[in-house]
């Protein structure tokens, strides 16, 4: 595809390595044609790189097949999903998944996007639903707006949730940012 043709979400693959298409400008020279001066991340890794890129010239496009797949299990450094179409398993290391086992209970779906049948980039559902494992007493007289105190939910995740929070309530916490949402009712 022509670098005109690029739009900010999209898939490349330059220099051997997958980048999406974060940001990009077109630019005027004084002297000489136009370039786009772009943004690009790389998947891989996760950090940015600045390019100028001239109008005309060329970039391959990379498709990336998003796919939805099952939690299964983790063990040791090992986590493994399972497709919901085709149900073949696929096992990542902690590398390529990072804090998602902090997130997710068996049986959560999530999106995984392969590249040539690789799982390239893992997609958490927004928000999960939790049990609290472990949470000092409540504060009684203390509100909402104020105070909070450290949660231990199910799967090991601490996060900061009000005072009024008791062992054993379902909460949603935010995967994105790791941040208490609202308690659930079960």
């Amino acid at each position: 595809m022509k670098a005109s043709e690029m739009k900010k979400g999209q898939t490349i693959k330059m220099d051997g390595v997958l980048y999406v298409i974060v940001d990009f400008q077109h630019v005027k020279l004084s002297k000489g044609g136009a370039v786009y001066q772009t943004k690009f991340k790389n998947l891989v890794d996760g950090g940015i790189r600045d390019v100028r890129i001239r109008a005309e010239e060329t970039l391959d496009d990379a498709y990336l097949e998003k796919r939805k797949f099952d939690y299964l299990y983790s063990s040791g450094h090992e986590h493994h999903f399972m497709d919901c179409e085709n149900f073949d398993q696929i096992t990542l290391d902690d590398d390529a998944f990072g804090d998602g086992p902090l997130y997710l209970k068996p049986n959560t779906q999530l999106q995984i996007s392969m590249y040539n049948e690789k799982p390239v980039v893992i997609t958490l559902p927004n928000t999960v639903d939790l049990k609290v494992a472990d949470t000092a007493p409540e504060i009684k007289g203390a509100t909402a707006t104020n105070q909070y105190k450290p949660a231990t939910l199910e799967t090991g995740l601490v996060v900061q949730v009000p005072s009024f929070v008791k062992i054993g309530e379902m909460l949603r916490v935010d995967t994105r940012t790791g941040e208490y949402v609202t308690r659930v009712k079960e």
